[in-house]
């Protein structure tokens, strides 16, 4: 019997429903049955042997709809193994790492984490609104293009199904 995944994720301008969905892919290829879903479209997790919770980082911080759902499932999400991903720009960058960690705090004290992992992502000035693209650009001085390394993660989704669900 194949193993039930749900990949939950949060994104803004849909860079971390891409990695969902390529993790799922991975994972559908290793035989796992694997639901990839915005994290608040997800109302039940009863059937999943796994849950993997994805969220870009926008202001320093997860999403919020991540932390809703963590603290309105976290009875059953205990009782089952929890993987986490973020996506930032931070993570291109390998003197990020302790920067990134963090971003996962909030969620390490609601639950034990079975594996994490931190992908940077993409930035696209033209799909983020006006303000932000102001921001990003010229102060925060973001770069624009396309950062996520696809091999990486396929990588960890399926070392994530691997090491959870012996």
């Amino acid at each position: 019997m194949s193993a039930k995944i749900l990949i939950a994720y949060a994104t803004r301008a849909g860079s971390t429903a891409e990695i969902a969905q390529a993790m799922g892919k991975a994972m559908t290829a290793r035989g796992a049955i694997v639901d990839v879903k915005p994290i608040a479209q997800v109302a039940d997790i009863a059937a999943y042997q796994l849950i993997v919770l994805g969220s870009v980082v926008h202001a320093g911080r997860l999403m919020p709809e991540v932390m809703r759902f963590v603290r309105a499932h976290k009875a059953e999400l205990v009782a089952r193994p929890v993987a986490a991903f973020t996506v930032c720009l931070a993570a291109k960058s390998p003197d990020s790492a302790a920067t990134c960690r963090a971003y996962l705090d909030p969620l390490r004290k609601e639950l034990t984490l079975a594996d994490e992992a931190f992908f940077a992502g993409k930035m696209d000035y033209e799909r983020v609104g006006f303000i932000a693209r102001f921001i990003v650009k010229n102060l925060v001085k973001a770069p624009e293009g396309d950062f996520r390394d696809w091999a990486a993660i396929g990588k960890w989704a399926e070392n994530v199904l691997a090491k959870t669900l012996k």
